[in-house]
């Protein structure tokens, strides 16, 4: 069997990174490549080699002022489109793009229920979100048969040495002696399930929209208890404590993200044919905080 020939766009990006890991289960199955993107010089090289590129460039945890809302479309739409471009016209087969549950303007409110289907209108209001959006609707015209496009809308991402949300909340976990005990329900993907995801995109060669997810949906609360049992650290949870936060805490967007309630309807990440999700909470946390990627 001939090795299928993937190039990443974008260097040394956690998702990037996390896929060559996993994927070296099957070395005589994949060769991947990763390519810078910064500059001018990505331009030059030949894509012709190709087999499939995923394209995972982007800017994300900048803090968003007006002043760099350029920035946002710049790297987010305009070169990533240029890439879904330079792939086409070399013959690549598939382009994978990688974008976020951001595009639909959601952040969930803390004690009531965001569920999100595969209807849902997308209404961004932040440039991160805006930005992927934009460029979903031009690369998605590119979609045919000879080059097949599929769009990755992912929830929270968490996993070893994941930056973000989950690095966020693991600080608070190993730090902090009391959490507000609230009930929530999110939708997020251990990097590992995801990193199976796109496997077996490139192996199916689907397109379309895709809203991968594990199997459950993860509470806040339950998060925390894992990774502070984990790491054999005593942590009490309040309900005192999470009185003022129901209150008052939907008026803040860090509150929201932390304890609000937004998931995917588990039926559109659902694909009978495949089972991706192959690490449970438990298992996925573990290996998060003590075996690494």
């Amino acid at each position: 069997m001939d090795k299928k020939k993937i190039l990443i766009t974008g260097k040394g990006s956690y998702i990037g990174t996390s896929f060559i890991n996993w994927v070296k289960q099957w070395p005589e199955q994949y060769e991947v490549e990763e390519l810078s993107v910064r500059g001018e010089a990505w331009k030059e090289h030949d894509f012709s080699q190709y087999k499939a590129i995923i394209h995972v460039a982007a800017v994300v945890h900048k803090k968003e002022k007006p002043e760099n809302e350029q920035l946002y479309f710049r790297v987010n739409k305009d070169l990533a489109i240029s890439i879904a471009k330079k792939a086409q016209q070399d013959g690549v087969g598939q382009f994978l793009f990688m974008s976020s549950m951001s595009v639909y303007g959601l952040e969930g409110l803390i004690g009531q229920d965001t569920v999100i289907y595969d209807y849902t209108e997308c209404k961004p209001t932040s440039f991160y979100g805006k930005s992927k959006l934009a460029a979903e609707e031009e690369i998605l015209k590119m979609d045919c048969e000879e080059f097949k496009i599929a769009i990755i809308r992912a929830p929270m991402i968490y996993g070893y040495n994941c930056p973000g949300n989950y690095t966020r909340l693991r600080k608070i976990a190993l730090k902090s002696p009391l959490f507000p005990s609230i009930e929530n329900k999110r939708s997020m993907i251990f990097i590992d399930n995801l990193s199976e995801f796109i496997r077996w995109l490139l192996l199916s060669r689907k397109n379309g929209i895709f809203f991968p997810q594990n199997k459950e949906y993860i509470s806040t609360v339950e998060l925390v208890k894992l990774v502070s049992s984990i790491n054999n650290r005593r942590l009490l949870f309040s309900k005192f404590f999470a009185i003022p936060i129901k209150l008052l805490g939907n008026q803040f967007d860090i509150t929201k993200k932390i304890f609000g309630n937004l998931k995917y309807d588990l039926r559109i990440s659902l694909h009978d044919e495949y089972n991706y999700s192959l690490a449970n909470l438990k298992d996925s946390i573990q290996k998060s905080e003590i075996d690494g990627a």
